[in-house]
């Protein structure tokens, strides 16, 4: 059995209120582009998750059918409180939206045709494009640590974003390809550790002071 870090920081585990207050406080802020606003305030705020949890439950999320937003809700829900959890979740994620989303389809319908109303949806989804890129450089960042995640993300990019390819054939290559890679290079090709690192240089260094 590993003995735990006791350097390392306790993390929170959220109860059933605060997951659905969490999800009904993003429900409420995120326009657009939700995943974002999700990983500020799972991972940065609320700390419920590390960066490497994140990202892994992301994936797992995206691979599922399904927004990934509201996959992400039940899942974190689910593994922090069983199935009340990923109630309490989804339930707190589409409860104002759903509201909202109502008033505004019966507004839109009167005012569909006004120039101005089409400039303020313009504007809305340049926003969420920002945010969405702002989210997927701090999740590729971890990944320069690793050569062989970075070689599929890049291959992934390269076929939906260059090519064309569609979402479903790309991942249904390349999710078993790199879960291949990982499991026999992603050791190899990973980064160590800045403490293993400066360790085996002390060792190095003593090793050489006993030879002289």
């Amino acid at each position: 059995m590993s003995t735990p870090d006791p350097l390392a920081p306790e993390r929170p585990v959220p109860t059933t209120r605060e997951l659905f207050l969490g999800f009904l406080g993003l429900g409420m802020t995120a326009f657009g582009g939700a995943l974002p606003l999700a990983h500020r305030m799972i991972v940065e705020r609320r700390r419920w998750l590390t960066e490497p949890e994140f990202v892994e439950l992301l994936g797992l999320c995206q691979f599922l059918p399904g927004g990934n937003i509201i996959n992400l809700s039940v899942a974190l829900g689910m593994k922090f409180r069983g199935w009340k959890g990923a109630l309490a979740g989804i339930t707190g994620l589409i409860a104002v939206p759903s509201i909202v989303v109502i008033l505004l389809g019966m507004i839109y319908q009167h005012f569909q045709h006004d120039p101005n109303v089409k400039h303020l949806f313009a504007g809305l989804a340049a926003a969420a494009a920002g945010l969405l890129i702002q989210m997927a450089v701090k999740i590729a960042l971890p990944l320069r640590k690793n050569l062989v995640l970075a070689g599929v993300a890049i291959v992934c990019f390269v076929a939906i974003a260059l090519l064309r390819i569609p979402l479903l054939w790309v991942m249904l290559v390349m999710t078993p390809i790199s879960v291949i890679l990982t499991a026999r290079y992603g050791e190899r090709f990973a980064a160590r550790p800045q403490v293993a690192a400066a360790k085996d240089s002390v060792k190095d260094t003593v090793k050489k002071e006993g030879a002289q």
